[in-house]
């Protein structure tokens, strides 16, 4: 964990940060939902709407940090497959939620859609909450794989 705070790799992790961060908002639509946030802020549900973009954060700063430490495994030779498949489900599912999985679309939605189905998260118990909550789970098993290889 150490040699994620070393010069080159803490470069990558906050560009990796960022692209993810900028690819969750774009392929989840979050930059028109902004505009309405502000339109419909008296109906807006802050509590949802906070956690929601607190786990967004969280993800991309754990699929930042999996990223560094797979790539620093690879490079020294270590095997790491599980952590590094199981980092890649939890990329995939972070950009699947979206950055609000109330509001925005999100990439499975959006798949679904093309195949004639409809399907939203906010049709979950808790708003899609629940779905980001898991991909910080797998994000959180993968980056305790990547430590256990040290």
């Amino acid at each position: 964990m150490t040699q994620i705070f070393k010069k080159p790799y803490i470069y990558w992790a906050i560009l990796i940060f960022v692209i993810y961060l900028a690819l969750n908002i774009v392929f989840s639509g979050f930059y028109t939902t902004i505009k309405l946030i502000i339109v419909y802020a008296n109906t807006v549900d802050w509590l949802k709407l906070g956690i929601s973009i607190i786990l967004t954060l969280t993800i991309g700063f754990l699929v930042a940090v999996n990223s560094v430490i797979a790539y620093a495994k690879y490079k020294e030779r270590k095997k790491c497959k599980e952590g590094v498949a199981t980092a890649s489900v939890g990329t995939i599912g972070g950009l699947i939620v979206g950055v609000c999985p109330l509001c925005v679309t999100g990439l499975f939605p959006l798949i679904f859609s093309a195949l004639g189905l409809g399907f939203s998260f906010a049709s979950l118990p808790f708003g899609g909450i629940e779905m980001q909550v898991l991909v910080v789970i797998i994000l959180g098993i993968s980056w305790w794989m990547l430590r256990g290889s040290e």
